[in-house]
């Protein structure tokens, strides 16, 4: 029986763990869910009661990182972990600071406290450092993806959905071009694919629909 990995399809957290399940290999079931009406059975199985979280009925993961590095410690066909030490610093800060600026930027009304402009100028600061990284290598430790790379590029495109005409002139060419080029590759618009949103059994329809995602390919462009 397959796992299952409840997820939400626009969530840049569950984006990242379907790319390292994707990356790996692993099959799982996939059941789609809407965060403001999130199923009993999901609330059961979560501990967090957030996506994602990979099922596998005695035990689950509850963290979008987590799900990458056990999907990829069962199969790394890409080598994705083979990066330097600055990857897992880089994913840190991606996941610390840049995030809750980034917050604070999109949710304005939801920091009140906060002001946009000054969060989105300290989630930039994080994008520069990208920009530095990258150089004119197209991914952020040379010529084929990374952990790094993986982890942290949703959240650079959620980053950059805010104020997507903002976000193209801002002086970042590496960044738009890496960010562009992760939009635009099969594995993207692979695990981007739109399901319905899961439904618990019923008498109509005693087993609900689990869309099975398949492993896919590399990330070359479309």
């Amino acid at each position: 029986m397959l796992p299952v990995l409840w997820s939400f399809r626009r969530c840049p957290y569950a984006m990242r763990a379907r790319l390292g399940l994707a990356s790996a290999g692993q099959q799982v079931s996939l059941r789609e869910i809407v965060l403001r009406d999130k199923p009993e059975a999901f609330l059961k199985t979560s501990k967090s009661a957030t996506v994602p979280c990979l099922d596998f009925g005695a035990e689950q993961i509850d963290e979008s990182l987590d799900i990458m590095l056990w999907a990829l410690s069962q199969s790394d066909p890409e080598d994705l972990l083979a990066m330097p030490a600055l990857g897992h610093e880089l994913i840190a800060e991606c996941d610390g600071p840049f995030k809750a600026a980034l917050d604070r930027s999109k949710y304005a009304t939801r920091y009140q406290d906060s002001d946009p402009l000054e969060e989105r100028a300290k989630a930039s600061a994080f994008i520069a450092k990208l920009e530095a990284q990258l150089g004119a290598s197209p991914w952020l430790f040379g010529m084929a993806p990374k952990l790094a790379d993986v982890a942290i590029l949703p959240f650079v495109r959620q980053f950059a959905h805010i104020d997507q005409t903002w976000f193209a002139s801002e002086p970042w060419p590496a960044v738009q071009s890496w960010l562009a080029a992760f939009k635009a590759s099969d594995r993207f618009m692979r695990i981007m694919q739109k399901y319905p949103p899961w439904q618990p059994p019923t008498r109509a329809t005693p087993s609900p629909r689990a869309d099975i995602m398949h492993p896919n390919p590399a990330f070359r462009s479309a």
